[in-house]
């Protein structure tokens, strides 16, 4: 037989008393306490949402795969690259011809050292330099005066903002104006510069009882050329200043004035019209003179024309000055008889030296005289002769 088994009722316990009652008892028989029925809490539903499909892969297959990858975009590119060329080489082959494929050497980028940045010097500061407040000073006027800002000034006294507590014979100190740092370096200079570094300078500390006028006529350099030079605004210096005396910028030393360099004689004028030996009648109103020029001309030189007539008894001489390579013979000039007069005229050079007291220039020769030549000229119609 198999032992019996024995079933143990639902029981519940009294909150009150702790004595314990059945299930569906409703009030504890021991101390009267109301019980409420036992209601189980339902449980919420569990909702699982659906999940993505894992996949795991090990090292050996990632890597294997990624090499995979690489050996099918290598092909596609070889690939590639072969059509590219064989198309290209069969649109420039030669009709009937062969194209050949010419593989193109890929340039490689090597590896170089960054260039070395050029460290640029720095400035050194001067120390700032005492100054005594004279009548007016302001620090706007002493600030103005040194080329410095108003508020490195206040900074460096511990002055009011205002700096509105100046008192005359009170000293100061006033910093010096901060340095422009230097440009880079360049292989050649701009033709300012060349001029500024091709230039001798000294550097002069100005002592007790200099004056501008003093340091510029023991250097022999203007006062002017001191102060552009070092940037002042008044001829103002001060005691401990370090000023840049441009040695260049010298006065010239007094001496006699040099004379200036007389050009080289210039060669004998080649006489072109008319002709040697031309003749001229009443029909010709006008006699033209032509020559070649021996060059460009000062506006102190001039062609001198000598025109003479040499007929027997006559002796009339004509002298002209131009600066064109030609001259017209006045009219004034002509013959005033029914005969042909021989006319000989002749060029040359000339240079302006001084003016007379008329204020007509003087003249001297300043080149070789041209040939000569001759030509006829009949002045008056001849006298018709008479008919027996």
């Amino acid at each position: 037989m198999s032992p019996a088994t024995t079933s143990t009722p639902n029981t519940k316990i009294c909150p009150t008393c702790g004595t314990r009652l059945a299930d569906n008892a409703t009030r504890c028989l021991v101390c009267g306490t109301e019980l409420r029925p036992t209601v189980e809490a339902k449980k919420p539903a569990t909702v699982q949402a659906s999940r993505m499909p894992e996949i795991t892969l090990s090292l050996p297959a990632v890597l294997g795969l990624l090499t995979l990858f690489l050996i099918v975009g290598a092909v596609l590119v070889y690939v590639v690259l072969r059509v590219t060329g064989v198309a290209t080489g069969a649109a420039n082959a030669p009709k009937g011809g062969t194209a050949t494929v010419t593989a193109t050497a890929t340039a490689t980028i090597l590896a170089t050292d960054a260039p070395t940045a050029t460290t640029v010097p720095s400035a050194t500061l001067q120390a700032p330099f005492d100054y005594t407040i004279a009548t007016g000073d302001t620090c706007t006027s002493i600030a103005v005066s040194f080329g410095v800002s108003v508020q490195s000034i206040i900074t460096l006294n511990n002055l009011p903002i205002a700096c509105n507590t100046l008192s005359i014979g009170q000293k100061i100190q006033v910093p010096h104006p901060t340095p422009t740092p230097p440009a880079a370096a360049t292989g050649t200079f701009e033709p300012a510069q060349a001029t500024l570094a091709a230039c001798d300078k000294v550097i002069y500390t100005v002592q007790a009882n200099d004056t501008l006028g003093s340091i510029s006529a023991n250097y022999s350099v203007p006062g002017d050329a001191i102060k552009s030079y070092n940037g002042l605004s008044t001829d103002t210096v001060f005691l401990g200043m370090n000023l840049t005396i441009p040695l260049c910028m010298r006065a010239a030393t007094p001496g006699p004035t040099p004379t200036a360099t007389t050009p080289p004689p210039y060669p004998a004028p080649n006489l072109l019209l008319p002709a040697d030996g031309a003749a001229f009648t009443l029909a010709n109103d006008n006699i033209t003179l032509q020559w070649a020029s021996i060059g460009t001309l000062r506006d102190s030189e001039a062609y001198i024309i000598t025109i003479e007539d040499i007929t027997e008894g006559q002796g009339r001489r004509l002298i002209d000055y131009v600066h064109d390579t030609k001259y017209i013979v006045p009219v004034s000039f002509r013959p005033k008889d029914n005969a042909p007069h021989i006319l000989r005229w002749f060029i040359s050079t000339v240079r302006q030296v001084s003016t007379d007291d008329q204020g007509q220039p003087v003249y001297q020769s300043a080149g070789d005289k041209s040939s000569q030549r001759d030509f006829t000229w009949q002045g008056v119609a001849p006298e018709a002769t008479p008919t027996p």
